[in-house]
């Protein structure tokens, strides 16, 4: 198609594709927007960020572009994979159900358009457990539906879109009276904004006949300084999403997967295929949601947002500067909500199912699993999606972010975060500094907290990025064991060490160096031996330094913890910072009965 081309009498597969770019590209340059008016179905200030991920899915998602069926599914599919919120997820439905509804290979009429366009708004609604009216679902519809009425006057596309267009706007406009919420907010609809915007997209692109710096911005983050509207007290805490897929041989019953989780929460979507499906959900209890679902089919996919912070941090943000971290820094729920300290998780893996750090698998619940399993899990960094995403909603709400993650020797969470760090700030102008603590668990823990106790003193960001390394260098970490047989499982430890160290029924302590490398620190017999070597060397270096603070997390062995704990409070005369379970992860490297005492030392 070129830009003199007047008409588009019949669709095909790359036209199609490139009309969904397009959409694609308009949803990117105003997702800030978008999160700005977010308040329904929850006030999470995430539909901009959420849709753009679905979009962003499609554009990084090599897809046939002659054959229009084969197109509109591979688009349908790419849809899916990257869906995240209610909003996207409701999207990847309706454009799944046009694929589905198409019957022949070759290009399209608008009639047969028309057709499948409206047969496809039945999936969208099929896939909502409550449909609302006055949401991305009714202009959807109320779209589709002036499609099909066109269709009997209207050959041309161009034609069409440009008419229905303005039916979509009038119903946008509309949502703003049919919610009460939207109503009293003085806003529409952020997901049936950004199905508009999608449109408005399309529609610029058929006219012109071409895509206006669609490569270079398909990682687009666009800020605005547009004031945060009002938000509504949240009934459920974690917006909580996974996909699911079974072999080829077997199928998923929808309807049985929304019966056996319906009662967990509510904003439940779940939409796909027989194969291959994709659940959200608002839910208390992400764990449970994940456990019900693995019975299912294979988890290759979750997500797990925290929307009571996402609400606090869009209505009521205490900093100028976002503070990011990872799971593994072991810091008590309660702090990191005070602090409004960002987490990304690590993921545990049991076979082909997948489970996201303290979020979906909790520390007992992974013993548990732990004790049962034939197979010896893993664990994986955070994927560079979920560190782009992340960024891109907090670029929206500060005016920097400071990223400080385990070391970089034992994990590639600092190199993921890294990459997205970068492709956000380049695009977003605001400066995201990520660091590598060289430290892990508690002492990771530690340093975050140090951090969060300054930037609420007023320390900037550049004194903050110069502090973080020498508060490193300051902590001390050690780690004491009651076996070593979880590490020579993890391959922490070699076999052949390992097994010399099981007929010695050696209880190793293991420090942290400056490096961010772990180094045996001693050998003893017993664990009341190993406790005492840690406390020797504390007390050494306790008199020559002063305590700024203290750190404690276990796996399963509270008594040791506390233990340590009055230890400490005799040496320094100061109660730990915190106490935790240590993570998941933790736990797959080292096994239940590790102990982490980490001390942070005054220069």
């Amino acid at each position: 198609m070129n830009s003199q081309q007047k008409s588009i009498t019949l669709l095909d597969g790359k036209t199609l594709y490139y009309s969904f770019l397009a959409g694609a590209q308009k949803i990117f340059e105003n997702q800030v927007q978008l999160n700005k008016i977010n308040v329904f179905p929850v006030a999470d200030a995430d539909t901009g960020t959420n849709l753009a991920s679905t979009m962003r899915s499609i554009v990084d998602t090599p897809i046939p572009t002659s054959n229009l069926r084969a197109t509109a599914a591979a688009l349908a599919d790419a849809a899916l994979t990257g869906a995240r919120g209610n909003s996207g997820i409701i999207f990847a439905q309706f454009i799944y159900g046009f694929s589905n509804e198409l019957q022949k290979n070759e290009n399209i009429t608008v009639e047969v358009f028309a057709e499948a366009i409206r047969k496809a708004v039945t999936y969208a609604y099929e896939a909502i457990a409550n449909p609302v009216e006055g949401t991305m679902i009714t202009v959807i519809r109320e779209w589709a539906e002036f499609v099909y009425i066109l269709k009997d006057s209207i050959n041309d596309f161009i034609e069409l879109l440009t008419q229905a267009y303005q039916k979509a706007v009038e119903s946008l406009n509309a949502t703003t009276e049919k919610l009460e919420v939207l109503k009293k907010s003085k806003v529409v609809d952020a997901g049936a904004k950004g199905f508009v915007y999608f449109l408005q997209g399309i529609l610029e692109f058929v006219k012109a006949g071409e895509l206006r710096k669609m490569i270079s911005g398909r990682d687009t983050v666009v800020i605005a300084d547009s004031e945060i509207v009002s938000h509504e007290i949240l009934t459920f805490r974690y917006c909580t999403e996974a996909m699911l897929s079974v072999e080829e041989n077997k199928k998923i019953d929808l309807s049985q997967v929304r019966k056996t989780i319906a009662h967990l929460g509510d904003s439940m979507v779940v939409a796909g295929s027989p194969r291959k499906i994709r659940v959200h959900i608002h839910t208390d209890h992400p764990a449970k949601v994940m456990s019900m679902l693995s019975d299912y089919g294979s988890i290759s996919y979750q997500k797990v947002d925290d929307m009571v912070m996402q609400n606090d941090i869009a209505s009521n943000p205490h900093l100028k500067v976002a503070l990011v971290t990872d799971s593994t820094c072991d810091i008590p729920d309660e702090l990191i909500e005070k602090h409004q300290i960002q987490v990304v998780p690590l993921s545990v893996h049991f076979g082909d199912t997948y489970f996201l750090d303290r979020l979906t698998l909790l520390p007992g619940q992974f013993y548990k699993m732990l004790d049962t399993t034939t197979t010896y899990p893993s664990t994986a960094q955070p994927p560079y999606k979920e560190f782009f995403n992340r960024y891109s909603f907090l670029s929206s709400h500060f005016d920097s972010i400071v990223g400080i993650h385990l070391s970089a020797t034992m994990s590639g969470t600092f190199s993921n975060s890294t990459k997205a760090a970068h492709t956000v700030s380049e695009h977003s102008q605001k400066p995201i500094t990520i660091i590598n603590s060289k430290r892990i668990s508690s002492g990771l823990g530690l340093i975050v907290l140090r951090a969060a106790e300054e930037l609420e003193k007023g320390t900037s960001h550049q004194e903050l990025a110069e502090l973080v390394p020498k508060w490193s260098l300051n902590t001390k970490m050690f780690v004491s064991s009651k076996t070593i047989k979880y590490m020579v499982k993890s391959g922490r430890v070699s076999y052949t060490k390992g097994l010399i160290g099981s007929l010695l029924n050696l209880k190793p302590v293991v420090t942290v160096n400056n490096e961010g490398r772990t180094e045996t620190f001693g050998k003893p017999f017993t664990e009341k031996s190993s406790r005492a070597l840690v406390m020797e060397s504390v007390k050494k270096l306790a008199d020559k330094r002063k305590i700024w603070g203290y750190s404690i997390s276990h796996a399963k062995n509270s008594a040791s913890a506390n233990w340590y704990r009055d230890q400490m409070v005799a040496i320094s005369g100061i109660e730990p910072v915190f106490i935790n379970d240590a993570s998941p992860v933790l736990g797959v490297n080292v096994g239940p009965g590790v102990v982490a005492l980490s001390i942070m030392f005054e220069d």
